[in-house]
């Protein structure tokens, strides 16, 4: 799908959709569970409905009314087949799991998943009594039984692989210790998976290297749940805000765990008076294409660094990120850890941006068109993947979408 679109008019107030990060997490929490479980979540995603397409196949009763998650675990198989889509945290936090629940599975993967590295979380489950086949393949196929003892990863990789450890190790026979070495990235989002494996009854023990996790554990539903409000996508709306449109958001929760709710600060950074800002993205690349539309409208220069994950992404982020800024008008250069970009608002101007098959491509785009006019976007169907009602959202504020 190609649209056109013209946020010159936006304006006005929006609902933040819920947090997909954490809709991942709860739903995997509420299927582990004994009896039954609800999860308020009101808006849905490709990303979220791959998970629950895999909990589904893990045995769990799961259905969605009225923007809610009904969850009730019924028999684990012995085999499933398993559809993850382009969604990496289904990929990542499920592969512990299934290997703890014992189960042999066939896990399909779409568009850029395959080549999304699992190391070295691959090596220590198989290290841990899973067989797993090559990393790239699709579909993956997994078998035998995880076992709890010592795991040893590099924090700074993916904070999913140390998600997809803690959430599957209490439900190992043998106790654990997860040791991670280096510097921690997305240290936020492992804080969110330990907030909702808390409030789902599992024990986690902060060491000084990393957890100590009791095995023989059981899941215990509180009953109710509430997905919160997304920072990441908000941002976008946050962003054209920033460049000037009289856009406010609505359900945001200051005291939430995401680290994208920094968002607000970055753009502080970007846009005030001084000559030049450093953003470090080490917690929050999400957050790297949008900002980049607002550094390009600066009279500045903004240095992104600790960026160098985006190339991982569902696109290489700061290749697209770039090619975006340019199609715009825009000085950018790709560094080797992230971008630095030479503001230049009169120097923007209308044009034609591949999303590349990444959402978050196609929705910094969408808002380049607040300050740029008129923006062709190819492949605009990316943002399903995280925000399916964008362009609703978008044309409901005044925004122009054509195609």
């Amino acid at each position: 799908m190609n649209v056109t679109v013209n946020g010159k008019s936006l304006g006005g107030t929006v609902g933040a959709i819920a947090s997909k990060s954490m809709a991942h997490r709860l739903l995997i929490c509420a299927a582990l569970s004994e009896g039954h479980s609800q999860i308020r979540c009101e808006t849905l995603s490709e990303d979220i409905m791959a998970t629950a397409r895999c909990l589904r196949a893990l045995g769990c009763d799961l259905s969605y009314t009225g923007g809610v998650f009904y969850a009730t675990t019924a028999a684990r198989p012995l085999r499933a087949t398993m559809d993850c889509g382009e969604s990496g945290s289904t990929l990542r936090f499920l592969l512990p799991v299934i290997g703890a629940l014992g189960v042999t599975a066939r896990l399909e993967l779409s568009g850029r998943l395959p080549s999304r590295p699992l190391s070295p979380l691959y090596e220590e489950l198989c290290a841990h009594g899973m067989t797993i086949s090559p990393q790239g393949s699709s579909p993956l196929l997994l078998s035998g039984k995880l076992r709890g003892g010592d795991y040893t990863l590099r924090a700074d990789v993916s904070s999913q692989f140390i998600s997809g450890l803690l959430f599957a190790l209490p439900l190992c026979e043998e106790d654990s210790l997860l040791h991670l070495t280096g510097r921690r990235e997305s240290a936020s989002y492992v804080e969110m998976t330990l907030q909702a494996l808390k409030t789902y009854g599992i024990k986690i023990v902060s060491t000084p290297d990393g957890y100590s996790i009791p095995g023989k554990q059981k899941y215990r539903s509180p009953g109710i749940a509430t997905v919160e409000g997304d920072w990441s996508n908000a941002a976008f709306w946050l962003s054209a805000a920033a460049l000037g449109a009289p856009v406010s958001i609505t359900g945001l929760d200051t005291e939430s765990l995401q680290g994208d709710k920094m968002v607000t600060a970055a753009l502080a950074q970007i846009t005030d008076s001084g000559a030049k800002a450093m953003i470090d993205a080490q917690d929050i690349p999400d957050l790297v294409p949008i900002l980049s539309v607002v550094a390009a409208a600066q009279k500045k220069t903004t240095v992104i660094y600790n960026a160098q994950r985006l190339r991982l992404k569902e696109s290489d982020r700061l290749e697209t990120t770039s090619a975006l800024l340019r199609a715009i008008g825009a000085n950018v250069t790709v560094t080797e850890d992230g971008l630095r970009i030479k503001g230049d608002p009169e120097g923007l101007h209308t044009a034609t941006v591949d999303a590349a098959g990444d959402h978050r491509i196609a929705m910094a785009a969408a808002i380049a068109s607040t300050v740029a006019g008129d923006i062709t976007i190819l492949g605009a169907e990316a943002v399903n993947k995280s925000y399916p009602a964008f362009f609703d959202d978008f044309r409901r504020l005044g925004g122009v979408v054509k195609g």
